[in-house]
């Protein structure tokens, strides 16, 4: 056992159940749209309309592509971060195949539509405007290389921050036994913040992930 073995992928049982998490979403979150809403559902749905205006600032008026990638990208991360606080859950999104897997397809696909149609629009990006023509080629690198790691940052950003406050609420829980009740009080507390800060944590994230991804999708349009 170390720091680290609550992110295992291991089970008490012969059948691997870890990534069962992150396949409940699909069968959740569906129903909203064939059931009676509730008030939940009502304001998961204003969620969608808020986030679908604001994607489509972002996109622009005059592109073709839907916003519904990036709200299902959003829900389904945010849903995600939120099971990986619960106890006993293993939180598939502190991993980076699954963080990975969901920013390389889509920078991929971004990047192949744009260097099909829009050769000339994607060599002008790597230019910035005003540049000196001494600099245009140690830009054109840098460009270059920026735009390669993108999904490797959007992948890193989401696991990383997803596994600091999972490590420090573990460091945290690992000490309760050998304290006083009088700091055990404090832990608490402590804990309960850390709790409500990883809340804001798996909302934040799912949002930066969603929004980034619909700003490299309008590059290429």
């Amino acid at each position: 056992m170390n720091l680290f073995s609550s992110f295992d992928p291991s089970s008490n049982w012969n059948l691997s159940l870890n990534w069962l998490s992150s396949f409940t979403c699909l069968i959740m979150l569906p129903s909203m749209f064939w059931l009676i809403p509730s008030r939940i559902n009502l304001l998961w749905i204003k969620i969608i309309n808020t986030l679908h205006k604001e994607f489509k600032t972002l996109i622009g008026p005059n592109s073709n592509g839907s916003t519904l990638i990036f709200i299902s990208l959003f829900s389904f991360i945010l849903f995600n971060n939120f099971l990986g606080l619960f106890p006993y859950i293993f939180t598939s999104t502190s991993h980076m195949v699954l963080t990975l897997s969901l920013a390389l397809p889509l920078w991929l696909s971004f990047m192949l539509f744009g260097w099909i149609n829009h050769t000339i629009h994607m060599f002008a990006h790597l230019i910035p405007q005003g540049t000196p023509p001494i600099l245009m080629p140690f830009m054109v690198c840098i460009e270059t290389i920026s735009n390669i790691i993108r999904p490797g940052t959007l992948a890193i950003r989401l696991s990383a921050n997803m596994i600091a406050g999972h490590l420090l609420m573990t460091l945290l829980g690992n000490t309760g036994s050998s304290l006083s009740i009088i700091v055990i009080n404090f832990l608490i507390i402590t804990q309960i913040l850390l709790l409500t800060l990883e809340s804001a944590v798996s909302i934040i994230q799912s949002y930066v992930f969603a929004v980034l991804s619909t700003l490299y999708s309008s590059e290429v349009n």
